[in-house]
């Protein structure tokens, strides 16, 4: 696991290995990134992927880095919740093509809660475009304070900051369909394991043992300038119970992705990503724990020296409170 682990992080330091990107279409491909909430991104939801299983050989190895501001304060008389703080989570993934249509992979990511530096940011974001500031500034600047009480009962406090391993997920892929030609559409059949690594009372994750199963598909379209290429993937996932306010978790979601990407030339696309799930807790009147979530993802992916690819991207909770107010995702890709 070890060796595992050090060589995808070799690979994206290595210089050109792969194809030379000048002689290469802009590929387009999902933004790895998901709800980041610190009540939800403890368990296994699954990030959506290319939908094209790598060859025999072949593969990519990626780090991914989410920053999400949450800001949530709400009694209702029976419940209290309040989640004001930043978490951090830098996921080292790798998948490698096996042959026959078969891929493996893995991903470990580093999660940490605290409380941060953005609030500034955020305001002046939330401001810029009109959207609602929900009390932001009227709270303590960069501060982590994580609680949630129902019926006068204590069920989840953080307010100390951290950083440590999340849990370990090892995915697997099969290629349903693929076109002829690296251009065309292609479905996949892929499935995760999260096991219970992270620390769940630090909220690194989530105690449960988790699985998923779902479907990638692309489809590809030439443009009078450059190509146009629509993805997406839905599929569902089952949880043991874990340590997370255990007697509220649900044991099972649904999740889905629908998004578009448009890349005018060979270096640069711009991408926007809808990603939604159903919720991962019952027994509560809080939309912040028992509503379905949806976010917007917008931003675009550049190719760089080195056949490297760096992706960029905002995330906005459009189910309003379900979801971080503002996630902001960056990555750094290499095929080999």
């Amino acid at each position: 696991m070890r060796s595992l682990l050090i060589s995808c992080a070799l690979l994206l330091l290595l210089p050109g290995a792969s194809q030379s990107a000048s002689d290469q279409a802009m590929p387009i491909t999902p933004f790895h990134t998901a709800n980041r909430s610190p009540l939800v991104q403890i368990f296994g939801l699954p990030e959506p992927s290319p939908a094209r299983i790598p060859e025999r050989g072949s593969g990519e190895a990626g780090l991914f880095f989410d920053v999400a501001s949450n800001y949530h304060d709400i009694d209702n008389g029976r419940e209290t919740l309040l989640l004001d703080g930043e978490d951090y989570r830098t996921t080292l993934a790798c998948r490698y093509g096996l042959g026959n249509r078969f891929e493996a992979g893995l991903e470990l990511p580093f999660v940490g809660h605290g409380g941060g530096v953005f609030d500034r940011f955020i305001e002046g974001w939330h401001q810029f475009f009109g959207l609602p500031q929900g009390g932001r500034k009227e709270a303590p600047r960069n501060r982590l304070d994580y609680h949630y009480s129902k019926d006068g009962t204590e069920r989840l406090k953080l307010n100390e900051s951290s950083f440590g391993i999340g849990d370990l997920r090892l995915t697997g892929g099969y290629q349903l369909y693929k076109g002829s030609t690296p251009d065309s559409g292609a479905v996949s059949l892929r499935a995760s394991l999260k096991l219970p690594t992270g620390n769940s009372h630090r909220l690194h994750g989530s105690g449960s043992v988790d699985t998923a199963l779902w479907l990638d598909l692309s489809d590809d379209y030439a443009m009078p300038i450059g190509h146009l290429s629509l993805f997406g993937s839905a599929g569902g996932m089952a949880m043991t119970r874990g340590n997370v306010l255990p007697d509220q978790q649900r044991s099972v979601a649904g999740f889905g992705t629908l998004g578009i990407g448009w890349a005018p030339t060979d270096w640069i696309a711009f991408i926007l990503q809808l990603s939604g799930h159903t919720s991962f807790y019952d027994g509560s009147e809080l939309k912040e724990l028992s509503s379905n979530s949806l976010q917007l993802h917008s931003g675009g992916t550049l190719r760089l020296p080195g056949s490297l690819f760096m992706d960029i991207a905002v995330s906005e909770d459009i189910a309003v409170n379900t979801a971080p107010d503002v996630t902001l995702h960056l990555a750094i890709r290499k095929p080999f």
